[in-house]
């Protein structure tokens, strides 16, 4: 599992074979973030003032960990799994986070590149061991981007785009927020309301969600 771009950019993490997990292979995850600089900036989010990522059923944390990578202020990864969520925290050890009150943050960098010297507040990742449904009925946060990476297998998987963007239950996305959800190629979301474009990359299919 690599990082394709940003501040940990090429830095690479062997994914245990045991694992059920089937992360978003290198190739596809490259050209879905590349589209989707033309709908969100990672670093400034919506307001300026730094995104808001949500990440659900983060699996073996690719998708955390790009977030991160490019400069997401704040993201919430949400895994059930006890080995998978684990093998994330391992991961974020190994890019020299600390974690606080059950809180990761980022450690400050010593200089930055910047012409004006400021250096910008260090991100952070909360890192819940929950199931996603539950964290989708009980979260009260809004959010900048928010990628769902289910099981292709889960009989639940045709639901969760409601769930998401459901104002009357959930509404985890801010106005002018993008919702990137991952699914197999049986699974066709064009019809629906909010949909916005469509991609895919081999057997990897995307469906994007405003």
């Amino acid at each position: 599992m690599r990082i394709i771009t940003g501040k940990y950019k090429g830095r690479h993490f062997d994914i245990p074979r045991s694992f059920k997990a089937r992360p978003t292979t290198d190739f596809a995850k490259e050209n879905i973030f590349n589209v989707l600089t033309a709908y969100i900036d990672f670093e400034e989010g919506i307001s300026g003032q730094g995104c808001e990522a949500l990440d659900l059923f983060a699996g073996t944390g690719s998708i955390t960990l790009e977030l991160l990578s490019r400069g997401c202020a704040h993201v919430v990864s949400v895994e059930l799994d006890r080995d998978h969520h684990r093998f994330i925290s391992s991961c974020i050890l190994k890019l020299g986070w600390r974690e606080e009150g059950g809180r990761w943050k980022e450690n400050t960098p010593a200089s930055d590149s910047t012409t004006d010297g400021i250096l910008p507040p260090p991100s952070t990742l909360l890192l819940p061991r929950n199931d996603v449904f539950r964290f989708i009925k009980s979260c009260k946060q809004q959010f900048d981007f928010i990628f769902a990476d289910p099981p292709y297998a889960l009989k639940e998987l045709p639901q969760i785009p409601d769930l998401v963007l459901n104002p009357q239950t959930s509404n985890l996305l801010k106005p002018g927020g993008i919702f990137v959800f991952e699914h197999g190629k049986d699974h066709d979301f064009s019809h629906h309301p909010r949909f916005v474009e469509h991609r895919a990359y081999g057997s990897v299919n995307f469906s994007l969600f405003r």
